[in-house]
């Protein structure tokens, strides 16, 4: 590389994007949607690439309809931004690697490849001397049984690449499970990975932003829990001891660093009983359980994504509420609906403000997050007590 071109790539890493300037987002979904409200707010304009026609973006931001691989679609998307971000994983990281060539994209498109594949997500995680579940790549049945030996019972077999939401694993707790757990997943063609049942007390995010001079915020420490491997609730503060948190916190920005993260790294981690932390997964984008963000933070995360990626001062993370943020999935959406409709006695027994949030999707399913409510309340237990009462997320 030559001397100028190294100047000429420092000089754009640096550069600040103002207000009235145009962002661009791989995907236009939710999380883009909610990128997109928090910019506007702040005078940004949006366009983003997703495939789905009236996506959940659409409504506040101009929309290229397009699969995500198209080379075309994605220049047509440099040619209308002045600065490219995105708002899931799974985005072709051929493209991101074209659009980071030929237009500006501070995140780069070294953390989408790595974060996109399990193990060398894990490899990269070990490199900043943060621990992960131990773990072994699977090249067969043959190879699933010595890595079993090694692990022992349970072990969770996963998809190196795609799932989510529980989808693309196994936990293989008897030997009678191997065969059917590895030609189920070995099915996809994917390569796969055993990792090690932790057996934990519970499970936490921290969000990360990080700009391109170097400046770090985390945001407040989120406990989470999941129902059928879907985020039920994230609680905030979470229920954890301030030696805990504060571990969390260095190990999550010692990933973010070391990775060379522009914009967002969430960082979920499980905590066993006797306070050790295991990373589990890594997101480079805004993060479910950091919605609660919105309300309960002087900063949210999409407004902090947008402060990184363009270069701004970071925004103070501090929380302002205690706040419960509970997940509105389709089978829950007519309740939910209804319910804003009357005077909520229950919220004001409790104290609690409920503020709602929906997506703007099409179409209700059941298991499909349409939504979520931040339950801002004095303690945490009266946002839970609000959710149990409501008999909403029963069924």
């Amino acid at each position: 590389m030559s001397k100028k071109l190294e100047e000429d790539q420092s000089n754009e890493m640096s550069k600040t994007l103002l207000p009235g300037s145009t962002i661009g987002i791989l995907g236009g979904g939710q999380l883009g949607r909610m990128i997109s409200l928090a910019g506007t707010a702040m005078g940004y304009r949006f366009v983003t690439l997703d495939p789905t026609p009236q996506s959940p973006s659409s409504d506040v931001a101009q929309q290229i309809v397009a699969e995500y691989d198209d080379v075309n679609a994605a220049r047509k998307l440099a040619h209308a931004s002045d600065v490219i971000t995105y708002e899931f994983e799974n985005v072709d990281a051929g493209v991101a690697e074209i659009l980071v060539k030929e237009s500006y994209v501070p995140q780069g498109s070294e953390l989408l490849y790595t974060t996109q594949h399990r193990v060398r997500e894990k490899r990269a995680i070990e490199a900043a001397g943060v621990p992960v579940a131990p773990y072994r790549v699977i090249e067969g049945i043959d190879s699933l049984r010595q890595a079993i030996e090694d692990l022992g019972y349970p072990s969770v077999l996963k998809t190196a690449t795609g799932g989510y939401d529980g989808k693309g694993q196994f936990v293989i707790r008897s030997e009678d499970q191997l065969e059917g757990a590895y030609n189920e997943l070995a099915a996809s063609g994917r390569e796969l990975v055993l990792e090690k049942f932790i057996a934990f007390q519970c499970e936490i995010s921290i969000i990360v932003a990080r700009s391109p001079n170097g400046e770090v915020k985390s945001f407040p420490i989120s406990e989470n829990i999941h129902i059928n491997n879907i985020l039920h609730l994230s609680v905030v503060p979470a229920r954890i001891t301030a030696q805990v948190q504060n571990e969390a916190r260095r190990l999550a920005e010692a990933v973010a660093t070391n990775m060379g993260v522009v914009g967002l790294l969430a960082v979920e981690l499980f905590v066993t009983e006797d306070g050790t932390l295991y990373v589990n997964e890594l997101a480079p984008r805004p993060h479910n359980s950091g919605h609660y963000t919105m309300e309960a933070c002087m900063t949210s995360q999409f407004e902090q994504l947008i402060r990184a990626v363009c270069n701004l001062p970071l925004g103070d993370t501090t929380l302002v509420s205690p706040v419960v943020m509970v997940n509105v999935l389709g089978q829950h959406l007519e309740s939910v609906v209804q319910r804003v409709g009357v005077q909520d006695e229950v919220a004001m027994e409790l104290g609690v403000i409920p503020k709602l949030h929906l997506y703007g999707k099409t179409e209700s399913k059941t298991n499909r997050k349409m939504g979520h409510i931040n339950l801002l309340c004095k303690d945490v237990q009266d946002g839970l007590e609000w959710v149990e009462q409501t008999k909403i997320w029963r069924h």
